[in-house]
């Protein structure tokens, strides 16, 4: 590899912000396939970043059959990921980083991780998240905000916070009054809102935006003393407060609220110069300029899983923001020698647990992958289990966006199924439900997906189901997206029938069946 040259004293900017977000615990390189079906609805329709497969390459001007659609999109991944390999991996993102800070000069430079890093594999679930904190530490995380950090229960979320060497930041997570009146405290702040950076001739504001809907997507028994929420309206007199009190020359938001939602709140909040967005494992190779009030902001989304690295050249002076230039780079684990430090680190953290990891369960027969609206491969494995193991008619899935693809004729092993289950609620359930109950479900889903108003959208995918189908009208209203719901044999569910279910990531405390890994283990070994 060839040395990096450092930075001309004429460089584009004085200031670089790297940014990597939801890359769900990967310390090692993986095949993550993007979506074929992205679909927008209202005024999202049609336009980043609801765009895939041609027409993504088409409006970024990407050629096809090339690396980069490969990295961006769904079209001939099994074979594309023959020829260009696995992405990511923290070894090989710590290369990158180091790159870019010896061109750029370190003290130039920020690294902001914005979320879902200690959470989605089985050395993370089983180390309470410290096998990413310390990774992130030696990546050199400068500042983080989060989602699924949370899921391990606020307790060991501070606990953690403490071992990290960054700053935690989330203007958006307060005490509840119980919690405030228990404290005996006079703030309601969680964490710190914002920081300040010092660069030279230049302060960046960094403030932080953390999952809004905490502890509805996830069970509330993790954080009972702490609110989630937009705030947009705190959000707005706190960057007020930051214009009058520390007169920064640029605000950044570090969010993980979504694209859809980023995009609105950039319409409606003023003074913030750049979103630097995460949750829903968008990739966007430029960001999307959002007009509001008083001027613009820069809405970026950077992808997931490790396979990218933003890097964001802010041109400051005379008191402001004059400029900036965006790349989302492909971080190709076989054009990119690994970190040696890195690599001794995730070869130290997963020596104990290496032969459990690797054990093979079964081999794939097709791609098997997660992310789309509707159903991934992997999802279905996970489903056909669940019947199987219950003997139900009908089993539902969430839809998580995390999870590493599988080449066709790879082996099955116990990662990766657990890269697709390693959650702190992983029990199974069997209820029965009504048809009526069934598609009210289904109806609730489809509306944080296809809600016209993203304030209301939660940013997964749809419920995977299995050993049924159903029609799904994005565009239609709530209590009218989905008809047709008809059992694998052809039979029509019956409002008022009762049908037995297979399901787990339930958020009701009294869940207590086995663990979806060891149903989906059974079930693979049983096939194989």
């Amino acid at each position: 590899m060839s040395p990096v040259k450092q930075r001309p004293t004429t460089a584009f900017s004085n200031v670089t912000l790297m940014h990597f977000t939801d890359c769900h615990a990967q310390l090692l390189p993986v095949y993550y396939r993007e979506p074929a079906v992205n679909s927008g609805v209202g005024a999202a329709k049609g336009l980043p970043p609801h765009l895939v497969g041609r027409q993504f390459l088409d409006f970024f001007g990407i050629k096809a059959d090339t690396s980069l659609a490969y990295a961006f999109t769904h079209l001939n991944f099994a074979e594309a990921a023959q020829i260009y390999g696995k992405m990511g991996g923290f070894a090989h993102l710590a290369t990158m980083i180091k790159q870019v800070r010896h061109m750029c000069g370190h003290e130039n430079t920020l690294l902001l991780d914005g979320g879902d890093s200690w959470q989605g594999s089985a050395t993370a679930l089983w180390t309470k998240g410290q096998d990413m904190l310390a990774a992130c530490n030696l990546l050199g995380v400068d500042v983080m905000t989060g989602h699924w950090e949370f899921t391990y229960g606020s307790g060991q979320t501070l606990a953690n916070i403490k071992q990290f060497n960054g700053e935690f930041i989330a203007q958006n997570i307060t005490l509840t009054d119980e919690a405030m009146f228990a404290a005996d405290t006079e703030t309601d702040a969680v964490f710190k809102p914002y920081v300040i950076k010092e660069f030279n001739k230049a302060r960046v504001a960094i403030i932080g935006q953390a999952f809004p809907y905490t502890p509805i997507a996830h069970p509330q028994r993790f954080t009972p003393d702490w609110q989630f929420g937009i705030q947009e309206q705190r959000l707005q007199t706190l960057v007020a407060q930051l214009q009058e009190d520390e007169k920064p020359h640029a605000i950044v938001l570090l969010s993980h609220s979504g694209m859809d939602v980023d995009l609105k709140l950039a319409s409606r909040v003023t003074g913030i110069d750049v979103i630097l967005g995460g949750h829903t494992h968008d990739a966007l190779p430029r960001p999307v300029v959002v007009k509001n009030a008083l001027g613009k902001t820069w809405v970026t989304n950077a992808g997931s899983h490790g396979k990218f690295l933003a890097v964001l050249d802010l041109q400051i002076s005379n008191g402001g923001l004059q400029n900036l230039r965006y790349q989302l780079r492909p971080v190709f684990a076989n054009m990119l020698e690994p970190d040696a430090q890195m690599q001794q680190l995730i070869t130290e953290i997963r020596v104990p647990y290496l032969e459990r990891l690797q054990q093979p369960l079964a081999v794939a027969d097709r791609l098997l992958y997660r992310r789309d609206n509707f159903y991934g491969t992997f999802d279905g494995v996970l489903l056909d289990a669940l019947q199987a193991g219950s003997d139900a008619q009908i089993a539902l899935s969430p839809g998580f966006r995390w999870g590493a693809a599988v080449l066709p004729g790879q082996a099955i092993t116990y990662e990766d199924v657990m890269n697709h289950t390693a959650i702190t609620y992983p029990e199974t359930y069997v209820r029965t439900l009504s048809g009526r109950q069934l598609k009210a479900i289904l109806e609730d889903v489809a509306d944080n997906l296809f809600n016209k108003d993203p304030y209301y959208q939660q940013g997964g995918d749809m419920v995977r189901v299995g050993g049924m189908s159903y029609r799904c009208d994005s565009e239609a209203e709530i209590g009218n997206r989905i008809s047709g719901l008809r059992l694998a044999n052809g039979e029509l569910l019956v409002a008022d029938k009762q049908y037995k279910v297979a399901g787990w990531a339930g958020v009701a405390d009294e869940l207590k069946g086995r663990s979806v890994t060891d149903v989906v283990c059974d079930y693979l070994q049983y096939k194989s």
